[in-house]
C-alpha cells in the first residue's frame, strides 16, 4: 500500500512517522524465535573477558568495528560480574546483534525485503536503494541499557544525508520498558558531528556543533507490537535504561541510495568481495 502524502508530510515535518500494524504479530515472533536461536548457537567463551579490562575493551572495540559484514554478538554494559563473569545467562545479557543480519540469515533478509517495506522505501524517494545495516535489540529486562541522544547520520554519515531507519517494534515499546523518544523537527537542526576513522584506524568524533541538544522537546514514542517507526538519519533520538521487568525487543534497517556517497571512514565498511545489496 503506498504512504499517504499526509503521512509523507508528517515524516517531512517531524523527521519521524509512526506506522501501526505495518507487521504481523507471527512475523515479530518469528524473528524473535530466529534471535533467540542465534543466541543460542552463540559461544560467549573468549569475548566475556572482552568487556573487562582497559585493553580488552580496545579489542572489544575491534570486534565491532568488523563487523559490518557479519552476524556478531554485544553485550549489555551491566552484564558482568568484576571477574568478567556473566551475571545472568547469556540470552538475559546481550544487547543487540548486528550488523549484517539482514544478508546473512535468511529469516532476516526474508523480513528485511518484503513488498511492503520495498514500497515504502520508494515512497520515501530513495531511488536505488541499499540495505546498509540491520541491528537485533534486545533492551534487557533490568538491565538494559540507556542509548543517549544521537543522530544515525552522525555514524552512518552519506552525502547527500538522505539515510533512513526503519525501527520495527517486535514487543510493546512503552515508556517503562525503555521506548524511543526524539525531537520532533530536530532533523532540521543540521548535522552535530560525525564519528570517523583515522587512517590509523582509530575512532573519535568531529564537532561542528558543540551546543547541547534541547532535550526538554524530546517526546516518547511509545508503539504497540507490529509497528515501525520511520526515522531521518538527522533526528535525535534516545532511549532511556530499562528498568522494567519486560524486555523490548526491536529490529533496525538503515537505507541509503546508491546514488549518495557513503564516506569511507565511517566506521562500518563493507569488503570489496560483500557489497551492500537493496531488494
Amino acid at each position: 500500500m503506498k504512504l499517504p502524502s499526509e503521512q509523507l508530510t508528517y515524516y517531512d515535518r517531524d523527521g519521524f512517522l509512526i506506522l501501526k500494524d505495518f507487521v504481523t504479530a507471527s512475523s515479530c515472533d518469528a524473528l524473535r524465535e530466529r534471535a533467540a536461536q542465534l543466541v543460542h548457537a552463540f559461544d560467549p567463551e573468549g569475548l566475556v573477558s572482552i568487556f573487562s579490562t582497559r585493553e580488552q575493551n580496545r579489542l572489544s572495540d575491534a570486534y565491532f568495528l568488523d563487523s559490518g559484514d557479519k552476524i556478531r554478538f554485544f553485550f549489555e554494559e551491566n552484564a558482568f560480574q568484576p571477574d568478567g563473569t556473566l551475571k545472568q545467562s547469556k540470552e538475559r545479557s546481550i544487547n543487540k546483534i548486528g550488523h549484517a543480519l539482514h544478508d546473512l540469515d535468511p529469516v532476516f533478509s526474508d523480513f528485511s525485503r518484503t513488498p511492503e517495506i520495498v514500497q515504502l522505501v520508494s515512497d520515501l524517494g530513495i531511488e536505488r536503494p541499499l540495505l546498509l545495516q540491520s541491528m537485533y535489540i534486545f533492551k534487557q529486562p533490568r538491565i538494559g541499557g540507556e542509548v543517549t541522544c544521537h543522530q544515525d547520520s552522525t555514524f552512518l554519515y552519506t552525502e547527500s544525508q538522505d539515510i533512513a531507519g526503519l525501527w520495527f517494534a517486535l514487543e510493546d515499546a512503552m515508556i517503562d520498558n525503555g521506548c524511543l523518544w526524539a525531537i520532533p523537527g530536530g532533523h532540521k537542526l543540521g548535522l552535530k558531528s560525525r564519528w570517523v576513522r583515522s587512517a590509523e584506524g582509530e575512532m573519535g568524533f568531529d564537532v561542528f556543533d558543540p551546543t547541547a541538544w534541547p532535550e526538554e522537546r524530546l517526546v516518547p514514542l511509545e508503539v504497540p507490537k507490529g509497528s515501525l517507526i520511520l526515522l531521518n538519519g538527522l533526528l535525535p533520538h534516545k532511549s532511556l535504561a530499562n528498568r522494567s521487568e519486560k524486555s523490548r525487543h526491536a529490529f533496525t534497517l538503515h537505507v541509503i541510495s546508491a546514488d549518495c556517497h557513503y564516506s569511507v571512514n565511517n566506521w562500518l565498511q563493507r569488503p570489496a568481495e560483500m557489497p551492500l545489496r537493496g531488494f
